[in-house]
């Protein structure tokens, strides 16, 4: 039987299952998700397998047998996470209800487009709820301090990259005149293509210039190449330095809002105000009489 809360959180068999789905600190919910993720790896190796022709041409009936299976189990799940959230349309457009979505619907469109079973390795993505499961907010939380740095980066790395790029098609332009097409420059796209390989020093050497001019240009776009990929470094490590003091946080799914990234003592969602222990909504005071 299903009751309401005071806060209007229903309970009963969704609260229990709400427990199970999404809540990795129970041992209910640590031996769903660790199945989840077994699941998960199985049914991408499958899909890898069968990816083989000598496999495919001798398993292929039992692979897809099996993949339909997964992806059953994993239709599933998706409909008992909406079953369980107090607003499905939320957790459908939340990052890992959408990763959910991803993870089944290849399966499906293949009985209408065949080849699309090979996309069926973006479920691999799931694999990220490892992350919450064994608890590793660790990181969790470097991967945030990094995510704030490139973030807070982002103009200054803007200006470099247009710069790199003036430099790159000054070099290709110059690169097309000294050479020519034939010497291999025949345009200055590909003049550019030429830039981009030596400047990143990757030097594929399917394109070399000829005349000593063009290789002293050359060698100075190497020398160059060193320098510049030390830039965006400095400035992201600088980012780095003041982003480092960062406050223990709490990697538990708010069942409101799906956010996490809460204080370790948070006991309420800091984005919506929902409870973080029972998953019921805050209670708003009703207004006082006139």
């Amino acid at each position: 039987m299903t009751t309401v809360s005071e806060s209007g959180a229903e309970s009963g068999w969704r609260q229990r299952l709400w427990v199970i789905v999404f809540r990795a600190d129970t041992p209910a919910g640590r031996a769903f998700d660790v199945v989840l993720i077994v699941l998960i790896v199985a049914s991408v190796l499958t899909v890898i397998v069968e990816s083989v022709p000598n496999i495919r041409a001798e398993y292929g009936p039992l692979l897809r047998g099996v993949e339909w299976a997964f992806t059953g189990l994993f239709t599933l799940e998706y409909l008992l996470r909406l079953a369980c959230v107090r607003r499905p349309l939320r957790y459908a457009t939340s990052f890992f209800g959408v990763i959910d979505v991803l993870a089944i619907l290849p399966t499906y469109l293949s009985l209408f487009f065949p080849g699309t079973e090979a996309l069926m390795v973006v479920r691999f993505l799931r694999v990220l709820r490892v992350f919450r499961i064994l608890k590793l907010t660790e990181y969790l939380r470097e991967s945030r301090t990094l995510t704030d740095a490139l973030w807070a980066s982002r103009r200054k790395i803007g200006v470099f990259l247009l710069s790199v790029l003036t430099l790159l098609i000054v070099v290709a332009a110059l690169m097309y005149l000294i050479e020519g097409p034939e010497h291999g420059f025949t345009d200055i796209p590909t003049s550019l293509y030429w830039s981009i390989v030596t400047l990143t020093t990757v030097g594929f050497g399917d394109i070399a210039p000829k005349t000593p001019a063009g290789r002293a240009m050359a060698s100075a776009v190497m020398i160059m190449g060193y320098g510049i990929i030390a830039v965006p470094t400095g400035i992201v490590s600088v980012e780095l330095a003041r982003a480092t003091g960062v406050r223990a946080v709490l990697e538990v799914a708010c069942p409101g809002c799906f956010r996490a990234g809460h204080d370790a003592d948070a006991r309420f969602c800091k984005h919506c105000g929902a409870s973080l222990t029972t998953g019921e909504e805050p209670q708003v005071p009703s207004p006082a009489p006139p």
